[in-house]
């Protein structure tokens, strides 16, 4: 009988028959309005959010769900409930999220899952720990092992100027802890004797010609789901965990699921984000390697402006009468869809639904507001992260008991 690894390998290479394309390295589809999201929750085998779990979710923390909840931003996870059990029960469990440092400044889609992360840190009061998988860029991209390790300091200021508990979070670049905590190479190693080479190749697709450290290196994103990979913040205690990611991040976690038991620990638990979109369309997500797709949290007001009225793919008419008779497609219209990841007003955002596609707004005038909030989140983040300094993601970086 076929182990539950090779299930979802077989998965995996099923998933390589459809339109879209989604794997820890690519995300592309062939549709207008971009990934088919219960399409991927089926071939994931993942469960969707639904409004029985964000009633729970409330009433589990007393307060509101995030708006990217309530808007199907968050969309999929896996044992979420075990969690909100925990969390009923008193008993604990901690966050588990990351960043792969590929360029000196984060864009805003990457911001999507911090806020996210930012906001179940602050309902659950619970310890967050972030991995900055600066080894997976030296494996993957052209980069030298000093500017990999470069990279994560300047990305770790993007992380930490978005507002993270210092108390409470606890942010490691692979390359910098493997060598100081033999707890979280030990765990990497456990990982790696429980998973086959043939295993692993199913699971992520790797090649004959692929690098030895891209076919390892997936033990090394499974080990923070453990707790003894930090004893200095749990000690002895086996602390379940839940993972806030992009959809994309699920092969990994699949994978680990399948190990933890192995290992005597609860299978991590999932919460999945869709993917914001490349300016020029839905069919792709935004890309750091591709400056025009992205707009930079570093980018000007200006830099901002330009991308937006240049870049962002338009779901309007022809022509100002076609735009008028007919009305714009905010399915497919970048501008609207980012306004649906970052404007916080649920009123606001349905004004500018029925403006739109009733044809009494224009592509300039939706791009407009988009151009005005984007560059507030932008200018707020460059104030926060301006006062963050290299003492500061030491503070963040050194390990230490969580509160």
């Amino acid at each position: 009988m076929a182990s539950s690894l090779e299930n979802l390998s077989l998965q995996s290479k099923e998933d390589n028959n459809e339109d879209d394309v989604v794997d820890p390295w690519n995300v592309s589809s062939k549709n207008q309005t971009g990934i088919d999201y219960n399409k991927l929750i089926r071939r994931f085998g993942s469960s969707k959010i639904d409004d029985e779990l964000l009633m729970r979710i409330e009433a589990a923390t007393k307060k509101p769900v995030h708006h990217f909840l309530k808007r199907g931003i968050f969309f999929s996870h896996r044992d979420l409930h075990s969690i909100l059990n925990l969390y009923e029960q008193g008993k604990p469990f901690y966050l588990y999220t990351g960043r792969g440092p590929s360029s000196s400044s984060l864009h805003i889609g990457h911001l999507v899952p911090f806020i996210f992360t930012k906001w179940l840190q602050d309902v659950f009061n619970v310890p967050l720990i972030i991995q900055l998988t600066d080894d997976e860029k030296f494996l993957w991209k052209d980069l030298k092992l000093e500017e990999a390790k470069a990279l994560s300091v300047e990305n770790a200021k993007d992380i930490i100027a978005c507002g993270f508990d210092k108390k409470n979070t606890f942010i490691f670049s692979n390359l910098q802890f493997m060598g100081e905590c033999p707890s979280f190479y030990g765990n990497v190693l456990r990982i790696q004797k429980s998973v086959t080479f043939n295993q692993v190749k199913g699971i992520f697709g790797f090649g004959d010609s692929d690098v030895i450290g891209k076919i390892a290196f997936p033990a090394v994103q499974a080990a923070p789901c453990l707790s003894s990979t930090f004893p200095f913040i749990f000690g002895n205690e086996k602390v379940p965990c839940l993972v806030p990611c992009a959809i994309d991040q699920d092969p990994y976690f699949r994978m680990t699921r399948d190990v933890a038991p192995k290992l005597g620990y609860l299978k991590p638990a999932l919460i999945h984000s869709s993917f914001l979109p490349s300016l020029q369309g839905a069919g792709t997500k935004m890309s750091a390697s591709d400056l025009n797709s992205s707009i930079y949290l570093k980018d000007t007001p200006k830099e901002i402006k330009n991308k937006i009225n240049k870049y962002a793919f338009s779901g309007g008419r022809e022509t100002v009468e076609m735009h008028r008779e007919k009305g714009g497609d905010c399915n497919v219209d970048i501008s609207y869809q980012y306004l649906k990841y970052f404007l916080e007003s649920d009123e606001e955002l349905i004004k500018i639904e029925k403006a739109y596609t009733s044809g009494n707004m224009l592509t300039g005038e939706l791009k407009k507001i988009l151009i005005e909030s984007i560059s507030k989140i932008v200018k707020e983040h460059q104030t926060n992260r301006s006062k963050i300094t290299d003492d500061n993601v030491k503070e963040f970086m050194t390990p230490r008991k969580l509160t």
